[in-house]
């Protein structure tokens, strides 16, 4: 995770992850960016081979800043991908917009 505005990794940004259930949206982690701008908590989790949704809190990080953002949350939706190990989500960050990047080992 990267604050756009500063060029520097957005720490302290609350985000949870989510699958897709029967109907809806079902939590199944939520942890804070670290001084890397990553969640390394999630990194030990075995994911499911199916639809999986990342939200990023940008209300309270850009708040914490003392910045109104135009977007309350951030949804980041992928698809775990067959053979892939291990994946990441880049997302550069601005009050105004933002940009995504997924990427795997496999």
């Amino acid at each position: 995770m990267l604050d756009g505005v500063y060029g520097r990794s957005a720490v302290g940004l609350p985000a949870r992850i989510e699958r897709i259930g029967r109907d809806r949206w079902e939590s199944i982690a939520s942890g804070e960016t670290d001084v890397h701008g990553q969640i390394v908590d999630w990194t030990e989790k075995v994911f499911e081979r199916c639809a999986h949704r990342i939200v990023f809190d940008t209300d309270a990080y850009f708040a914490a800043l003392g910045v109104t953002a135009a977007y309350s949350e951030v949804p980041v939706t992928i698809r775990h991908l067959d053979g892939a190990e291990n994946c990441w989500i880049h997302v550069v960050l601005a009050p105004s917009s933002y940009s995504t990047y997924f990427g795997t080992d496999g």
